[in-house]
């Protein structure tokens, strides 16, 4: 389950070889200038954005309960680019996955494949941000029982599918709590934004008498 840039992954799966190819598979992504249609990923926006990735990055390395998987690595010799960086962490409330860094960074935690209710309980309040969720299950009462927890965690949410992508006009919804007021431009209820409410009353027969019926 993932929202924002944590995902939850059980460990079952993480320790039967999906650690090393997930690594492998974001190790691989090209990256480099955007008018080259190779390249899946560029540089993030500006200097201020790469500091706080590139401090991100260092504070992880240096936080015992933090394991880099991929990336890593950063480099603004010719414009700001991050690889994209894979963060496990065993520490559930840890800073990355309560912050968002508008980079690409993932913080992942692996949890015991019993306590998947505890670990969902724990995630659905521990960040400020209710953007976007996801849910990868064969397992549809799960996934649906996992969607109704996650109800005010993500506006935008997934089932078996990747959380990213949303377009203007196609989902009408953002997120919640920190991540905005959960309309966007696309959606009718965006328009209400660019209103102003008035309430108009036409009485087709007047009054004669300012007391009211009760009164006489």
């Amino acid at each position: 389950c993932s929202a924002s840039s944590r995902a939850y992954v059980p460990a079952s799966i993480w320790n039967d070889g999906f650690k090393e190819e997930f690594a492998a598979e974001v190790d691989a992504i090209a990256m480099g200038d955007v008018t080259d249609l190779s390249n899946f990923i560029g540089a993030v926006i500006d200097e201020r954005a790469f500091a706080k990735n590139k401090a991100a990055i260092d504070r992880a390395a240096a936080d015992p309960t933090c394991t880099i998987v991929a990336g890593g690595t950063y480099d603004d010799s010719v414009g700001y680019f991050v690889r994209p960086t894979v963060i496990a962490c065993t520490d559930p409330a840890n800073e990355v996955f309560t912050t968002e860094y508008f980079g690409p960074i993932l913080a992942i935690h692996v949890y015991e494949d019993a306590q998947y209710d505890a670990m969902l309980a724990q995630m659905e309040s521990v960040s400020a941000y209710a953007l976007t969720g996801a849910v990868i299950s064969g397992d549809r009462a799960a996934a649906a029982d996992t969607m109704a927890k996650l109800r005010y965690a993500a506006g935008n949410f997934y089932i078996n599918d990747k959380s990213t992508g949303a377009v203007v006009g196609q989902q009408p919804f953002g997120g919640g709590r920190a991540s905005g007021t959960n309309d966007k431009a696309g959606a009718p209820q965006n328009l209400m934004r660019w209103t102003l409410t008035r309430a108009i009353k036409e009485s087709l027969v007047s009054p004669t008498d300012y007391r009211y019926p009760h009164m006489g």
